[in-house]
């Protein structure tokens, strides 16, 4: 039974059930208050003290003490590190930097869910029909189906790293520990291998909530769009409704609209700077991930290192595949207003649909730090820059140096 519970939010829910948007994000927000970022509103003060203490500790280790560990492994113990060691430790420390940054501006910026949350919650009450409570459900499953192949994939690759690393006599990132030399017994390897999966771990659940919150509320407003777009083509379909009526389902439509810029606008900010950073690491950070597989790997490094592409590759492409679908649906928008039952309509709701026409010409589009835009074109321009690093180190044959 508590299995059933756990992943009935991954299917969809019965058209005669009501759900709300916040469903969507219930596995995310139980991730958040796991991780120490949702704190208690109520409760002895006591426990709620220890809460905020779990906190601090979580993003102190995950957040803070990661990218300083790595730092200070390079300058103490370098050279300590073989090739594929260096490697392995290098792609996760450049990557750690900058989720240093993402996870600082998702922590600070978590308010803006919130307040996205309220608008969904308005649009929720337009949701009257079961077809259009059908669809809503299968939004709300996908985010929780997504977020959990976020979650299966990001502590994969941890855990699969940490046992391959282990058994063959080696912690899996080498981070620097002051407390505890590795190198002097078996019972310090293992220590030291289980406090940085530890904080690997804090910091892979914080890296993967900067990734995922995007994609889990790009999903709900494309769901909110979409029935926004079968509200637009039902227009003036109806013939027991007056010309009041139907004037006044074109003004909840405009309404409608008006609230997903809202709430674009509200995550614009956030979404901006989340996107930027990684735009910035993906490629150098893919190249050496593929330098360490195809030159230096064994099959099990190799393995746990192929999880790591697949987790960079997924901190960026599901987003842009989503912006890409939203563009199209705002054209989609367009023409479906055109298209609508609008030729013998009264003079006032011409006017108003022709405005409303012109309005969402402008599609909806997210910009990576006010420069990138955040689309699929970008995504792949920005990877092609790992396959330019392997050009280099194969045509200046640097693999064969470093062995």
């Amino acid at each position: 039974m508590a299995k059933e519970a756990f992943f009935k939010y991954i299917n969809s829910a019965p058209e005669t059930q009501k759900v709300t948007s916040r469903d969507g994000c219930i596995y995310m927000y139980r991730l958040m208050k796991f991780i120490g970022w949702i704190p208690p509103k109520t409760g002895p003060i006591f426990l709620r003290g220890l809460y905020y203490f779990y906190s601090v500790l979580t993003y102190t280790l995950g957040v803070v003490y990661l990218p300083f560990g790595f730092a200070l492994s390079y300058i103490k113990e370098f050279d300590n590190f073989t090739p594929d060691e260096f490697l392995t430790s290098l792609q996760v420390a450049i990557n750690t930097f900058g989720g240093t940054v993402k996870c600082s501006i998702t922590y600070i910026n978590l308010w803006r869910l919130r307040k996205v949350e309220i608008i969904l919650n308005e649009l929720d009450k337009r949701i009257e029909t079961d077809v259009a409570r059908k669809k809503m459900h299968e939004s709300i499953s996908l985010s929780n189906y997504i977020f959990l192949i976020f979650t299966i994939l990001y502590n994969g690759y941890a855990g699969s790293t940490f046992l391959s690393y282990l058994a063959s006599g080696r912690p899996p990132w080498s981070l620097y520990n002051p407390l505890i030399d590795w190198h002097e017994s078996l019972l310090n390897l293992v220590i030291q291998a289980n406090f940085e999966y530890i904080v690997m771990t804090f910091a892979v659940i914080q890296h993967q909530l900067s990734d995922t919150y995007l994609v889990v509320f790009i999903i709900l407003i494309r769901g909110h769009f979409n029935l926004l777009m079968d509200r637009v083509q039902n227009l003036r379909t109806d013939p027991n409704k007056t010309d009041e009526q139907n004037y006044e389902d074109l003004v909840n439509c405009v309404k409608d609209h008006k609230k997903i810029l809202e709430c674009c606008k509200i995550l614009r900010p956030m979404i901006s700077g989340t996107i930027f950073v990684q735009f910035g690491l993906i490629g150098s950070v893919l190249g050496l991930t593929l330098i360490n597989i195809f030159f230096f790997s064994n099959l099990w490094r190799g393995m746990a290192c192929c999880l790591f592409v697949v987790a960079v590759l997924s901190e960026t492409f599901p987003f842009c595949y989503n912006c890409n679908l939203l563009i199209d649906e705002c054209q989609e928008l367009g023409v479906r207003i055109f298209q609508s039952n609008w030729t013998d309509a009264p003079a006032r709701y011409k006017s108003t649909l022709i405005q409303f026409m012109q309005h969402v010409q402008q599609p909806i589009m997210f910009i990576a730090g006010g420069i990138i835009p955040i689309t699929m074109n970008s995504n792949i321009t920005v990877a092609k820059f790992a396959f330019s690093i392997i050009t280099i180190v194969k045509e200046m044959n640097l693999a064969e140096q470093f062995k």
